[in-house]
């Protein structure tokens, strides 16, 4: 790995990674089971320099934004490395939003360029037809058919078009490297739900180069190993790990166009993969199709994998050692690809049990905590032993303390770190709420055992982390009930209503206020469950509570959502909650 104490940006770092290993593989873009693209980091630096031409003519300089709203790919990479070769702040926005709300960030973050593709160009409707102020909207894979017209406030070409060799490459000017310091912004990180009022995180180039220095100590990648790109990039875990580290170690970054099991298994076994950042939804579909594999072969198989199973587990009881692993149970290994190395868990908590369960087939997972206002991760297992029952201690350089604690020893995290975010973009309050004194105030509740290592318990905010690594914040979904046929209505989760229960298991609650009686007709519970099936599956409601007191409000008529949940509490528990069928 290439240290990072001596480079100031994360843009200067990238420049002399493509050059130091130019002749490795950088970047296999798959297409199911076909291999679409290839590059070695000197065609890599290439075509992402001439990219960096193309925004240097459209103006972009120290400070400028610029936005990508692309699915994993290897130009999602390229066009990265060309913002931060400019000295551009980039924003990664998820391309999994509806185009409406990643309009509606793109009207916070205010970027002078705009890079995406046709898919998620289509559904930018502001965007075609000019409302939005920005100078140049790049598209990649724009059907050969459709002509881009100029519009009344903003240029539109194909991004194959500007990141095009040209016929004589000695005439074609090379792009300005523009440096930036440790103090700059890198990157504008946007860290929660859509609805109501945007948090973009402000993270600086010293946020990212302590975060890599602190992580890859743990866990450094090696030439030729090859980290396969699953997350959206825009996630943190993945943009550190599947971007910034990968490229700063001279790793391979596989991405797979499909993201059907089958070719992402093809892919991990075909192409070698040594390491993934999942989310525990992956994970938990990883434990299935190894169960069903173990069944098919029958009862006498179970029994010899369960085994040598627990044969594994005490031979590997103080660290992992990979290859006895593979040799005691080279099937599972197989299926999951012969070269993998670690798998990295996030964004979500994760269940012990199944953590546990890939650590004794051999495949450790790597659990770790982190929030988007302190770049990825604060604390980390360090597989010294494994431990599936926390998340780790916190990194070098990172203090953690906890705050407010009760008679157990939980209470609020609070953090303080070199990899702690500058704030929220305009918005001196909301940051004021969670930076105090250079602390960070998580939200999250946890505690602290004798060994240093970090057990969250709960959040302290009404927030849910689907299974899917999905930050779900119930005051967006009522959106989607407005005008139901009742008398007010609130979204919780569950763990918010009811701390201590398992993390795992949290869902969203609709604590809902009938007109008349004391409960709600069919039709309107009928009419909840089309709304909510409407909905995108990680954003629906699954349980349903009937409340017949008036919500308390304040003088602007908002519910006072921290005295009604205690309300809630104080005279119902969780099984006074109805399913919410589909």
């Amino acid at each position: 790995m290439i240290p990072p104490e001596r480079y100031q940006s994360v843009g200067e770092l990238l420049r002399d990674a493509l050059i130091q290993y130019k002749t490795e593989t950088a970047l296999v873009e798959l297409d199911r089971k076909r291999e679409k693209r290839r590059y070695t980091y000197l065609e890599a630096k290439r075509e992402a320099e001439r990219l960096a031409r193309r925004l240097q003519d459209a103006g972009v300089g120290a400070g400028d934004r610029v936005a990508i709203i692309m699915s994993n790919q290897a130009r999602w990479l390229l066009s990265a490395y060309a913002a931060l070769y400019r000295g551009a702040v980039l924003v990664p926005l998820d391309y999994k939003l509806e185009g409406a709300e990643q309009e509606a960030l793109l009207r916070h973050c205010r970027p002078k360029v705009l890079i995406t593709e046709y898919p998620e160009w289509r559904d930018l409707e502001a965007v075609k037809g000019g409302e939005l102020s920005i100078d140049l909207v790049l598209v990649s894979e724009l059907p050969p058919k459709l002509a881009l017209p100029e519009l009344p406030a903003t240029r539109h070409e194909r991004w194959e078009d500007a990141a095009a060799a040209p016929e004589d490459p000695r005439a074609a000017p090379r792009p300005d490297f523009v440096p930036r310091t440790r103090q700059d912004q890198a990157t504008l990180v946007y860290s929660s739900g859509t609805g109501g009022r945007p948090k973009g995180c402000m993270l600086t180039h010293d946020n990212y180069l302590e975060q890599y220095r602190t992580l890859l100590e743990l866990f450094p990648f090696e030439i030729g190993d090859r980290y396969f790109s699953v997350l959206p990039t825009n996630h943190a875990i993945d943009f550190m790990v599947g971007f910034v580290g990968a490229f700063a170690c001279g790793a391979t970054v596989v991405h797979q166009r499909s993201l059907r099991p089958e070719f992402l298994r093809w892919a991990m076994q075909e192409h070698g993969i040594t390491h993934m950042a999942v989310v525990p939804l992956i994970l938990e579909a990883f434990e299935r199709r190894i169960r069903e594999q173990v069944e098919e072969k029958g009862e006498v198989a179970e029994h010899v994998v369960e085994g040598l199973k627990q044969l594994n587990a005490a031979l590997t009881l103080d660290k992992p050692r990979r290859l006895l692993s593979r040799a005691l149970l080279k099937p599972i290994h197989d299926g999951l690809g012969k070269d993998l190395k670690l798998l990295f868990v996030g964004g979500a908590f994760v269940d012990r049990a199944r953590a546990q369960t890939f650590y004794d087939l051999g495949v450790p997972v790597v659990i770790g905590y982190g929030l988007t206002e302190a770049c990825t991760v604060l604390t980390v297992n360090d597989l010294k032993p494994f431990r599936p029952d926390s998340v780790g201690k916190p990194l070098e350089g990172v203090e953690l303390e906890i705050r407010g604690a009760d008679d157990h020893g939980v209470g609020e995290v609070w953090v303080k770190s070199r990899t702690v975010f500058a704030g929220y973009l305009d918005d001196p309050e909301q940051t004021a709420e969670v930076l105090r004194d250079g602390w960070l105030k998580t939200g999250d509740l946890g505690w602290l055992d004798p060994a240093g290592h970090l057990h969250l318990v709960g959040r302290s905010k009404n927030m849910i982390v689907t299974a899917g690594g999905k930050n779900i914040y119930p005051e967006d979904i009522e959106n989607a009930f407005e005008g139901l046929e009742c008398e007010e209505l609130c979204v919780f989760a569950s763990g918010y209503l009811w701390p201590g229960g398992k993390l795992t298991e949290e869902k969203l609650v609709a604590v809902v206020r009938p007109k008349k009686g004391d409960a709600l007709p069919e039709d309107v519970v009928a009419e909840l469950r089309r709304r909510n099936h409407a909905l995108p599956d990680f954003k629906r409601v699954q349980g349903l509570l009937t409340w017949t007191d008036e919500f308390p409000r304040t003088a602007s008529m908002k519910v006072k959502r921290p005295i009604l949940a205690e309300q809630v509490r104080a005279s119902a528990d969780r099984d006074a909650v109805k399913r919410l069928a589909l």
